[in-house]
């Protein structure tokens, strides 16, 4: 094993048997590597990872997240501080960034998800780019459902998709809107309240400065 990979402190890095591990790959210390794991060639495990029975594929790179049953395309960037939950495939060059949550969805090559938002039950197209802060609304209290983007499309910051909903190809649906209805290609969808300025009002509701 020595000879296929670069362990940077071996009393700090676990890996079960059944595990399998390609050449060139680099691993930090604090891994967890559980059984039915497959890390390909030339990965890099940053720290504090634990990955069970999952496909890391060869360029990938993990840093402090969680990953089990999925799989990590080629070349993809996961964390740090991602969670990638069961029945999930991350396509090639995707980038899952910080505070990430991934629950039985696909996301397709060239997509990224960069901070602080949980995708559950979608089929996201290539070439995608998910806003901070935004939630693919799944579950209704008694079913989950299923949401739907189109490759290159934009969803921008704090949008709620509220499912099952589909978005198509190079849509574009702006920061805060919720979004409850289908839209097409190539559409542009706005949703927010309008803004009331009640001028001269503030104070009536902040402290007293001390």
């Amino acid at each position: 094993m020595k000879e296929k990979l670069t362990i940077i402190d071996e009393k700090n890095v676990y890996i079960e048997d059944g595990v399998e591990i390609g050449e060139n790959v680099t691993i930090y210390p604090n891994n967890y590597l559980a059984n039915g794991t497959i890390i390909e060639d030339d990965v890099t495990l940053l720290p504090n990872n634990f990955i069970k029975n999952a496909v890391i594929k060869k360029g990938a790179s993990v840093a402090y997240s969680v990953i089990e049953d999925s799989t990590v395309g080629e070349n993809a960037t996961v964390g740090p501080f991602a969670r990638i939950r069961p029945l999930s495939k991350i396509g090639k060059g995707v980038k899952i960034g910080n505070f990430v949550e991934i629950k039985k969805s696909e996301i397709g090559d060239g997509t990224k998800v960069s901070h602080l938002s949980y995708v559950g039950d979608a089929e996201i197209g290539e070439k995608v780019n998910v806003g901070c802060g935004v939630v693919f609304v799944n579950y209704n209290g008694r079913v989950k459902n299923k949401t739907q983007v189109g490759d290159g499309s934009f969803i921008g910051s704090s949008v709620n998709l509220i499912a099952p909903v589909k978005v198509g190809k190079r849509a574009f649906v702006c920061a805060g809107t919720t979004l409850v209805n289908d839209i097409n290609d190539h559409d542009f969808v706005i949703g927010r309240s309008q803004v009331s300025v009640k001028e001269n009002r503030a104070d009536e509701y902040l402290k007293e400065e001390q």
